[in-house]
């Protein structure tokens, strides 16, 4: 381990309510030595999660997302920062700023694409310079989506099929619970769009995360769907996916990186389209569930964005710091699959877990995206700069993800 500063990984939010469970991964799978650390605003509850994995090694250290002196000193003692702390676009940004500052490499789980927006203006160029990789979306949102693109592309390029052209994400397993912070980031989001003319515009906008928005290169039939329809590679229904408006812009950000990046020419492939959808099987049943399934969600932005509405929704939704019991967690499970066209043939790649996505396999995935970081930093990408999980961490995410028992595969077709 490098020595030159205090902690090798600081848990920003450690006492949320995913903040506790990223801390029991850490406690059951962190290597001995690496130099962890608690940080939150009540010493009194940091105590107590250190206590309940019997860490006394674990230092603690107090710090408030508005406190940007606190936050400086928290960067410039880690090594590796990973934050639970949101919504993101409220509570985030002064901790990646010092983190970018700091040359201190850092890991969230946003699915806010204002944030990263923002991240992206005013951190990328500093954590370039100071070689900090900033990592974004390092759960459910969005590594699935970003791993499944990655492992497409890397069987397609391994068999010299050429580039992913027309690809397509679907999620064929789904169960999980919300907790009251997702809840609260969704409707920050919703009371920021209908707020502000230009963030409902970015919001709309397919590539509103790659590098330079003015001259990435778009291609036809990237706007969201909010549609049923069947998909004509799998024959089944499919409705709108709730993350697909996000998932979609990390996966084309990665694209876009890999080829400012010059680690391939044309990223994924000049012809590469990418979208995402529910599957909900085949069908009279399939279109049913698809209709549902859509109305729902219709019914539930709805409801979080109109004022009249929203008590009621309210008062049927958790609140900050509460979710889904561990009976839940553990009942929960997901998969995706994603499959592309190349030149020369097809592959599908899946990606799935047991456990809720959203707080038993995301704290998982956020976990070992710090550890990758801590322990393995030689091999994750070497350059600085607002990252995504396939192009920052890649394979060692894979490959620590299926040590925990995810599944990860690409097959020809």
């Amino acid at each position: 381990m490098n020595q030159t500063r205090r902690f090798d990984l600081v848990l920003f939010g450690a006492s949320g309510f995913v903040g506790r469970l990223v801390a029991q991964h850490l406690a059951d799978q962190a290597p001995a030595g690496v130099r962890i650390a608690l940080a939150g605003r009540t010493l009194a509850r940091l105590e107590e999660v250190r206590d309940r994995h019997g860490r006394s090694e674990w230092a603690l250290l107090t710090a408030d997302s508005s406190d940007h002196a606190a936050l400086a000193d928290l960067a410039g003692a880690a090594r590796v920062v990973a934050s639970t702390v949101g919504p993101y676009h409220r509570h985030g940004l002064p901790l990646v700023l010092e983190c970018a500052r700091a040359g201190t490499d850092y890991v969230d789980l946003t699915g806010e694409v204002a944030f990263v927006r923002e991240s992206i203006d005013r951190a990328h160029d500093e954590a370039v310079r100071t070689g900090a990789r900033i990592v974004h979306s390092c759960g459910f949102d969005s590594v699935p989506s970003d791993l499944a693109v990655h492992l497409l592309h890397g069987a397609a390029t391994a068999d010299g099929a050429g580039g992913l052209g027309d690809t397509t994400l679907l999620v064929t397993q789904l169960r999980g619970g919300l907790s009251g912070g997702t809840v609260d980031s969704m409707r920050e989001q919703l009371t920021l769009v209908r707020s502000d003319r230009e963030a409902a515009q970015l919001a709309a906008d397919p590539y509103a995360l790659a590098p330079d928005r003015a001259t990435e290169p778009r291609l036809p039939g990237q706007d969201d769907s909010t549609e049923i329809f069947i998909e004509s590679a799998s024959g089944r229904w499919t409705a709108p996916f709730v993350m697909a408006s996000y998932n979609t812009r990390i996966v084309r950000r990665s694209h876009a990186l890999l080829r400012e990046h010059g680690d391939t020419p044309a990223g994924y492939g000049a012809a590469f389209r990418y979208r995402e959808m529910v599957d909900t099987g085949r069908g009279r049943r399939g279109r049913r569930r698809a209709q549902a399934l859509r109305t729902g969600l219709a019914a539930l932005w709805l409801g979080l964005s109109t004022p009249g509405l929203s008590r009621i929704v309210d008062a049927l939704l958790p609140e900050p710091g509460e979710g889904p019991s561990a009976a839940q967690r553990d009942a929960g499970r997901f998969e995706v699959q994603a499959r592309t066209t190349t030149d020369s043939g097809e592959y599908l790649a899946t990606v799935g877990a047991q456990g809720d996505p959203g707080y038993a396999a995301t704290s998982v995935m956020i976990g070992q995206a710090a550890l990758a970081l801590a322990v393995d930093p030689g091999h994750c990408h070497p350059d600085g700069g607002v990252l995504t999980p396939a192009v920052a961490l890649g394979d060692v995410l894979v490959e620590r993800l299926r040590a925990q028992g995810f599944r990860l595969r690409v097959d020809p077709l």
